[in-house]
């Protein structure tokens, strides 16, 4: 439902080369008060459909609408270096007044002074962003506005958008991200849109209804081929119902780690020297780092065991790189001990993509001369294994340079894991990712065995990924966790610091006192506790109305002798479906929150 006056529109639209077009009958409107996020898989059309809204793509059919008067601003995914000038002049160039381009150019860390054209990607990523807030435009298009951010930049732009008086349409993977700035969803799927006006947190339920209707009407007329193409584009669904498995394990890793830490005492250390025989892959023992004035650790000590997860967050500056290169031993400390395990072959995903030369083809990258691969004891066909990650024959047997951002990404997810390694690091690998490989990539590492480190500002793919957590919170103060990035809110608290408090190296601040931990409850809420009580009689009970209603579903001939039943039941069992879905996730989410309120 439209919210006020409509900004923009698309009617009938086809756009884009090739056969089938990119879009096809594309119809989508935005209003005053929309804040919708653009979802779709890599290469399937986003960029396509903004240049389109944006009006700088010609349309093959169709119209674009655009209300007479409307200021329009964007945020372009790949950022460009400006030719000249100063930042300001360059903020102020978009069309914004002096004051608020310096204000906002403060506030994304950035100096208004500075040489334009000597900025970083990440630094020119801000000034876009400060161009493009600065001014106040009726409609703002954000092209994945949280790559090249930090935490707190994140959760400053999350706070600028919530009080953003214009409209909103966002390109991002961030689900925390999308989940508290948007009120609706575009989902661009196989060249059509669909919408939803609710907020991102309804999305998977919402595709699940729809996948699940697909495919009772397949099954009614037969049409297997449809089945595997939809299958083949988006398998996410059988995925997202291994999440209790996973988010089980991944808790039980968890508990490990939590009851490792909480008995380090001096009995404990000799037990663990003993057993470390292949089981430490590093350990850091009061461990100072420094460059120039600044401080990366100050007396840091920890210790990561084979099998272990490590999630490094911290504000760009703060040094989590050069913490993950004095784990693997690629950095030496200024004092203090680092001891590293036994026969580690570590795999690195670096964010640049080095490792993918641009003439080439991902089968030349993958098969490196083969058309076989070897993986562990099995060998793979290149093609097969390419396709587990989502490419078709076209984009095998294609150029590197064709592919999107995320497409590359995945390839060099899909070239390190074919080395031997029992030590993955994956450096912010979230980046250009969409939601289906991000699902894909979860999946994978449920299933590794070795130890893997991921520096990640992704603040729900560390929920799901890993077991323990490095806080680098600036000036040497780091901070560690068992769990993910929602466990080191629940100990210390949303620090809430400036965007450019880890950035300014030339001269930092003096180290903050210990924030206190926030008091927490020493049980579950009434509420929460009789939901708990109740919660496995209604599984059960679930469980027994989804097996009646597959036993209808299944009496022979039902759809021809009575198709309304067949279809009643089929909705019903979607329903119950559902439902139990629910109640296992929050079955699960209780019983994670009691071990943490007893641990």
């Amino acid at each position: 439902m439209a919210k006020g006056p409509e900004y923009l529109a698309l009617r009938n639209v086809r756009a884009g080369h090739g056969t089938p077009p990119v879009i096809e009958d594309a119809d989508l409107s935005i209003a005053k008060g929309d804040r919708l996020c653009l979802i779709g898989r890599n290469g399937s059309g986003k960029s396509t459909l903004l240049a389109a809204i944006e009006g700088k793509l010609g349309l093959d059919k169709g119209e674009r609408y655009v209300m007479a008067g409307l200021k329009l601003a964007t945020l372009p995914q790949d950022p460009i270096a400006p030719e000249s000038g100063t930042v300001l002049e360059y903020v102020i160039a978009g069309g914004a007044e002096e004051y608020r381009a310096e204000s906002l150019i403060y506030a994304v860390g950035l100096m208004p002074n500075q040489e334009a054209n000597k900025l970083s990607g990440g630094q020119i990523r801000r000034a876009d962003l400060a161009r493009a807030l600065a001014q106040d435009p009726d409609l703002l298009l954000l092209d994945e506005p949280t790559n090249h951010l930090d935490l707190p930049a994140i959760q400053w732009l999350e706070e600028e958008l919530s009080q953003f008086r214009g409209s909103l349409l966002i390109v991002s993977h961030d689900r925390a991200f999308l989940k508290r700035v948007t009120n609706g969803v575009i989902w661009l799927d196989r060249g059509s849109l669909r919408r939803l006006d609710a907020g991102f947190d309804k999305f998977d339920a919402w595709v699940d209804e729809i996948e699940a209707t697909e495919e009772a009407e397949r099954n009614r007329v037969e049409n297997y081929i449809k089945q595997e193409e939809r299958y083949k584009l988006r398998g996410v669904t059988a995925r997202r119902k291994r999440n209790v498995r996973r988010l089980e394990r991944l808790d039980s890793l968890r508990k490990e780690k939590r009851e490792w830490r909480n008995n380090q005492t001096v009995g404990s250390i000799k037990t663990q020297t003993a057993a470390t025989s292949g089981k430490r892959v590093a350990e850091l023992e009061n461990v100072d780092k420094c460059f120039g004035d600044l401080s990366i650790t100050k007396d840091f000590s920890t210790r990561i065991m084979r099998g272990d997860r490590v999630g490094i967050l911290g504000p760009n500056g703060a040094g989590k790189t050069t913490l993950v290169k004095m784990l693997i031993g690629e950095e030496k400390p200024d004092s203090g001990e680092i001891k590293l395990g036994m026969n580690l072959q570590t795999a690195w995903f670096d964010q640049q993509r080095a490792q993918l030369p641009l003439n080439s083809t991902p089968w030349d990258v993958i098969g490196e001369g083969s058309d076989q691969i070897q993986l562990g004891d099995n060998q793979r066909h290149v093609v097969g294994y390419l396709k587990d990650f989502l490419f078709n024959e076209q984009q095998i047997r294609g150029k590197i340079s064709t592919l999107s951002g995320g497409e590359k990404n995945r390839l060099l997810l899909a070239k390190i894991l074919t080395k031997p390694a029992n030590l993955l690091v994956l450096d912010e690998p979230t980046n250009d990712l969409d939601m289906e490989t991000l699902d894909l990539l979860e999946e994978m590492l449920a299933d590794y065995d070795g130890t893997l480190i991921v520096v990640s500002h992704d603040r729900e793919f560390l929920d799901r990924v890993v077991t323990q957590t490095i806080a680098l919170e600036g000036n040497g103060v780091i901070r560690e966790v068992a769990g993910g990035f929602s466990d080191y809110l629940r100990e210390y608290g949303d620090t809430d610091k400036p965007v450019n408090k880890a950035s300014k190296h030339k001269e930092p601040s003096e180290p903050s006192e210990t924030p206190k931990p926030k008091k927490k409850a020493s049980k579950l809420s009434y509420k929460d506790q009789r939901d708990l009580d109740m919660l496995p009689e209604k599984v059960d009970a679930l469980n027994e109305e989804i097996s009646t209603l597959e036993a209808t579903l299944a009496t022979p001939d039902l759809y021809s002798k009575d198709p309304l039943k067949f279809q009643t039941t089929a909705d019903m069992l979607d329903k119950k479906k559902a439902e139990l879905q629910e109640a296992e996730d929050r079955w699960l989410e209780l019983e994670m929150l009691q071990e943490e309120l007893q641990g």
